[in-house]
């Protein structure tokens, strides 16, 4: 199954531009690379840190086609495919080959704030018309609706869907969630910094923004969680602690771009109206980095 592939660390690949705005791809296969080479379990694709919502329907396609020939299957590719109109994101799906994905990711509905009823069969529809399981993803805090876990149950039982990236922050939630789904659906944090704690309650791993930058400490953080291994684990958590904190400091991914340009792995352009992160931010992450 696909879930045990998915179980571990996630990384949500940045969208890299160049100055004048056009996709960076020698960048987008650098990121790809050092996360893939920094020991990631699987790659997302077309997610909130690859700034999706500022890309064209072709732009799309070209970042989606590019990922999967650089990944080369060497690890899991998951695809973002979500939105606020059903229908559109049924279209959407209904028009990509899928060769080389694995698993589309997709956020609850954003804007228009359905119900719960609204939110489960929006997800039905998406599930039955979809060529690849569906993962969903509840993030309140940019969708303006919260996914109860009397709803992720529900649509735990749906043919198709394997999963969800819980990014509420309601550590409550994800435990009756993580306490009452079925023992193959898969349950991620969407939430960095918190993903420690996570793993204790009982989920199987996160969709990071952080691993992104430093995969090698994420990912073994994640896995050192996975076995039970709290010592260790926490150890790396707070290894990584403070620069988690500054990379959202100021929105994503304006952090973990420029995190990555200190790396030298891609340039920190974005795309209005997200902006460059302050003077005074970039100081002390380079110094936080440089000390890693």
């Amino acid at each position: 199954m696909i879930q045990s592939k998915l179980r571990g660390t996630g990384v949500a690949l940045v969208t890299p531009f160049t100055k004048n705005g056009a996709i960076d791809f020698n960048g987008l296969e650098k990121v790809i690379d050092y996360s893939i080479k920094g020991g990631v379990e699987y790659v997302v694709t077309l997610g909130t840190t690859g700034e999706s919502v500022n890309l064209d329907k072709q732009e799309k396609l070209d970042i989606l086609n590019f990922t999967i020939e650089k990944t080369g299957g060497r690890v899991p590719v998951v695809a973002g495919f979500g939105g606020n109109s059903t229908h559109q994101v049924i279209k959407d799906i209904e028009e990509f080959h899928f060769k080389g994905i694995d698993a589309i990711l997709s956020v609850s509905p954003y804007y228009n704030k359905p119900t719960q009823n609204g939110i489960i069969e929006h997800y039905k529809a998406i599930a039955a018309a979809a060529p690849r399981p569906i993962i969903l993803y509840n993030v309140p805090g940019r969708t303006a609706s919260n996914m109860l876990a009397s709803t992720t149950l529900r649509l735990a039982e749906v043919e198709n869907i394997i999963g969800m990236k819980e990014a509420s922050g309601d550590f409550n939630q994800c435990m009756q969630i993580a306490k009452n789904k079925p023992k193959d659906f898969l349950l991620v944090s969407g939430d960095d910094n918190v993903t420690l704690g996570l793993l204790a309650y009982g989920l199987d791993g996160v969709i990071s923004v952080v691993g992104q930058a430093f995969p090698k400490i994420f990912t073994e953080m994640v896995r050192q969680g996975l076995k039970g291994n709290f010592e260790e684990a926490r150890k790396l958590h707070y290894k990584l602690n403070d620069i988690t904190d500054m990379l959202f400091a100021e929105g994503n991914p304006g952090g973990v771009k420029y995190a990555l340009e200190v790396l030298a792995v891609c340039e920190s352009h974005l795309r209005l109206p997200l902006f460059d992160i302050s003077d005074d931010l970039k100081k002390r992450l380079k110094s936080a980095i440089d000390k890693l």
